[in-house]
């Protein structure tokens, strides 16, 4: 089993193992962690295993032609978008940043490209409109499992036909980054909504109140007019704060300033009188 190297994590950049370690580690599995794919004697090792199939998922480096042609079934990749749209890092927080009503788990041949091999078979699911993107990666990894075991049952029974990616509709999921998660409040909110949702959990859409990045955690577009400056908090209550966008309301519900924890919009204004200010100083 590979996974990435363990990485710093936490406040304290405390070196941590990937959940694939962890999982491997607690069960006494053999799991490596390097570095490179392209190191010789890596690609020796694994070849000295005489592997039937190499099963790819969220791996986040391209396989080198070495490793692709080593295992007799070759390598297989659950990706989390109906193929060829959102090829690349990203493709869940991009589907619900584009407002794609469905998504899916593809199961493809791997090849050299980026996202580019035969399709071997797809389970599709809707997006809920009130799903944000790790609630979506959630599900989408129950889907890939059952999608992984069909996959390669029927790879070993030899009753898969691998079919070419179409072109038309190709796009590429970019890394996400944080100006990316930063709130245009002169955008309308139903896509404000999307960057929440796209950005949950992490790294959290953000906006500035009084010089400080406040993340919003949770909100909805409330299908009110609204003619006053983006960015202005008309009011606010239990049910959130109801901040005037480039077309019509969001209702911003859950938040966090730097340092504190997740909060209400009721206990947000417990300790900061904040309607009538403008989120976004700066824009």
């Amino acid at each position: 089993m590979l996974t990435q190297p363990d990485r710093p994590a936490g406040r304290r950049r405390k070196l941590t193992p990937t959940p694939v370690r962890e999982f491997a580690m607690d069960r006494g599995l053999d799991v490596r962690t390097p570095g490179s794919l392209r190191n010789p004697d890596l690609i020796q090792d694994l070849a000295d295993l005489d592997p039937e199939v190499m099963v790819v998922v969220d791996y986040g480096l391209l396989i080198p032609p070495g490793l692709l042609g080593l295992p007799r079934l070759g390598c297989i990749n659950g990706h989390a978008s109906l193929l060829p749209r959102w090829r690349g890092a990203a493709p869940i927080e991009r589907a619900v940043l584009a407002g794609d009503t469905m998504t899916g788990i593809t199961v493809m041949q791997m090849d050299e490209g980026l996202d580019t091999g035969d399709i071997l078979l797809v389970h599709q699911t809707p997006i809920d409109p009130v799903e944000s993107a790790g609630q979506l990666k959630a599900r989408l990894a129950g889907i890939c499992a059952s999608a992984l075991i069909e996959a390669l049952e029927n790879l070993a029974a030899g009753v898969l036909r691998p079919t070419p990616q179409a072109e038309t509709g190709a796009c590429y999921a970019e890394k996400l980054t944080p100006e990316d998660a930063r709130l245009d409040w002169h955008r309308p909110a139903a896509e404000l909504d999307r960057v929440v949702r796209a950005f949950t959990p992490r790294p959290g859409a953000w906006t500035l109140f009084r010089g400080q990045r406040l993340k919003i955690l949770e909100a909805m577009p409330l299908e009110q007019p609204s003619e006053t400056s983006p960015g202005l908090v008309l009011r606010g209550g239990r049910a959130g704060l109801d901040v005037a966008t480039g077309g019509g309301v969001l209702r911003v519900s859950r938040l966090q300033l730097p340092g504190g924890r997740p909060m209400d919009a009721a206990a947000f204004l417990n300790g900061h009188q904040a309607v009538g200010e403008r989120l976004g100083d700066g824009d």
